[in-house]
């Protein structure tokens, strides 16, 4: 009884080395390495489908490599897929909360589709983690500017003039 509270302590300095080294960014497989340069070649040359192959082929054979996640995010949103860009994001921001890029990309396609409150708490978190003058920051804050000037139409725009006649 006499050693539990050193073996007490002992045990809890172990589970927060084994706990730290866990969170740290790790690299991909080799297979998965080599999948994902090609996709980042195959979106930079605009065959977006091309590169959600290969991000998905990487994905399955390294399935806790977080990063594809967000590059695979990135192709559907080159690809106009803004809700399956949110849900990549989403899966990467699960599991790796702190990822300034899944944040600040959910908030660019949030605002592509409109919801530019939900963009604007993304740009809050992001500035939050890094500051306002990180690329993240300045990037967000772009898009949710981009679309606020975006003019929707609504029903409203469109009514017809009361004192102007109607043909039938």
């Amino acid at each position: 009884m006499r050693f539990a509270p050193a073996a007490a302590a002992l045990s809890l300095a172990l589970a927060m080395t084994a706990s730290v080294s866990i969170g740290q960014e790790r690299d991909p497989d080799p297979r998965a390495g080599v999948l994902i340069a090609e996709g980042k070649s195959a979106l930079n040359a605009g065959d977006t489908q091309g590169a959600i192959d290969a991000f998905e082929a990487a994905l399955a054979v390294d399935p806790g490599y977080t990063p594809v996640f967000v590059l695979l995010a990135e192709a559907a949103r080159s690809d106009g897929l803004q809700g399956k860009a949110i849900r990549y994001y989403r899966e990467a921001i699960d599991r790796d909360p702190g990822n300034l890029a899944a944040i600040a990309g959910e908030g660019e396609a949030l605002a592509e589709k409109g919801a530019l409150d939900k963009a604007r708490l993304n740009l809050a978190k992001v500035q939050s983690l890094c500051g306002d003058s990180c690329p993240e920051t300045l990037s967000l804050a772009n898009s949710i500017a981009a679309g606020a000037r975006a003019q929707v139409v609504t029903a409203e725009v469109n009514v017809p003039d009361a004192t102007t006649p109607q043909s039938n």
